[in-house]
Order: structure tokens, then C-alpha cells, then sequence
């Protein structure tokens, strides 16, 4: 009987993982950041470095693609590993409000951080995840805002508890792309604003 149990237990346990490790959160958060790796490898090995150039280039016709393409290019191993873990937590954070929440969120960071950066940074190329990254951290802060409810709020606190330090990164410096951050961070503020709940009115007559 307890052999019976401790193979029942494993089974279990297999199918839970296996369960976690297919679940559309996980495969979208994780995913993004292993095809992050995976573009940095070949370009590294294949392309010497040639898609890295890829990124956006302000107010070039021909950077404009780079809005999609940025955030999965890296200026090198010590760029993508500094943009690793935050992605994954403060973007799981989002997940946990849903897939579709994820999806959206991430989307308008992208392109409306990205046209932002387009329009009005300094010229050059503007590449890397942490416009997305400051894009999530700015969405729970202000969904916290927004939703007024304890969940939203509690992952906010955690989200600033964790990461608030980030908003050095606002501050002009070198050759960081500050403005990627500062328009991926309003891009998330702007996502918890076209994302906030429905508030209805009650239009009924009142009876006095």
C-alpha cells in the first residue's frame, strides 16, 4: 500500500507540473523571455550582432519596425540578463490578472511605448525589454489606482516593494534609453486607464 501511495503521489505531482508548465500564463511570460534568448543566441553565434541594430530608430522611416521588434532585441548577454528577472516577475505579476489583461497590457506597452520613443527620443537605437518592464510596473501601480481593489492593490505594493527602485531609470543617463522607460512606464499608465472596470450609472427614475 505504500508503495501504491508513493506512485500515486509522483503521479500527481507529474500532472500538476505538467499542468502549471502549460498553463497560457506561464507559456506567455516565460516564452517571451526564452524567444529573447533564443534571437540573442543566434545573433550572437550567426549574425555577429547584426539584429541588435534592428531596433527603433526615432523618427527613420526605416526604424520604425524596431517598435515591434525592440523589446526582444538586447545590446548583449550583460543588457538581456539585467531585463530577465524583472520581466518575468513584474510580468507574471500582470498575468496573474489574466491572459487577455496580459496580452493587452503588453500590446499597447509595445506599440504605444514604442511610436512614443519613435517620435520623441534621441536618435540612435533603442533596443531592449526594460521599456516593456517599466511598462508593467507602471500598469499595476496605476490599475491599483484605477480598480480601487485589493488585489489590484496588493500587486502594486509588491510590484514597488520589489522593483520601486526603477524609477531611477527615468532619469536621463548616458547611453540608457531613459525615454524608452519613461514612455513604456506612461504606456502602462495609459493601459490601466483603457483597461479600468466599467463604472455604470443608474439611470433609473428616482421615486421621491
Amino acid at each position: 500500500m505504500e508503495h501504491l501511495g508513493a506512485d500515486f503521489s509522483a503521479e500527481s505531482t507529474s500532472k500538476s507540473v505538467q499542468s502549471f508548465l502549460t498553463r497560457p500564463i506561464f507559456i506567455l511570460v516565460v516564452g517571451s523571455v526564452v524567444a529573447m534568448w533564443l534571437i540573442e543566441i543566434i545573433d550572437t553565434i550567426a549574425l555577429d550582432d547584426w539584429a541588435q541594430g534592428g531596433g527603433i530608430h526615432p523618427r527613420r522611416l526605416d526604424g520604425i519596425d524596431g517598435i515591434a521588434w525592440a523589446p526582444f532585441l538586447h545590446g548583449g548577454w550583460r543588457h538581456l540578463t539585467s531585463n530577465t528577472v524583472p520581466f518575468i516577475i513584474l510580468g507574471g505579476l500582470v498575468a496573474l490578472r489574466g491572459v487577455r489583461t496580459w496580452l493587452s497590457v503588453t500590446g499597447i506597452i509595445i506599440i504605444v511605448g514604442g511610436a512614443l520613443t519613435w517620435l520623441f527620443a534621441r536618435n540612435g537605437n533603442h533596443v531592449g525589454a526594460s521599456g516593456v518592464i517599466f511598462g508593467f510596473l507602471g500598469y499595476l501601480v496605476a490599475a491599483a489606482w484605477f480598480d480601487r481593489t485589493l488585489k489590484a492593490i496588493a500587486l502594486a505594493v509588491l510590484a514597488v516593494v520589489l522593483y520601486g527602485s526603477m524609477v531611477f531609470g527615468l532619469v536621463p543617463s548616458g547611453q540608457v534609453s531613459w525615454e524608452g522607460h519613461l514612455f513604456g512606464a506612461a504606456a502602462g499608465v495609459l493601459a490601466a486607464y483603457a483597461l479600468r472596470p466599467e463604472t455604470t450609472t443608474n439611470t433609473e427614475p428616482q421615486l421621491a
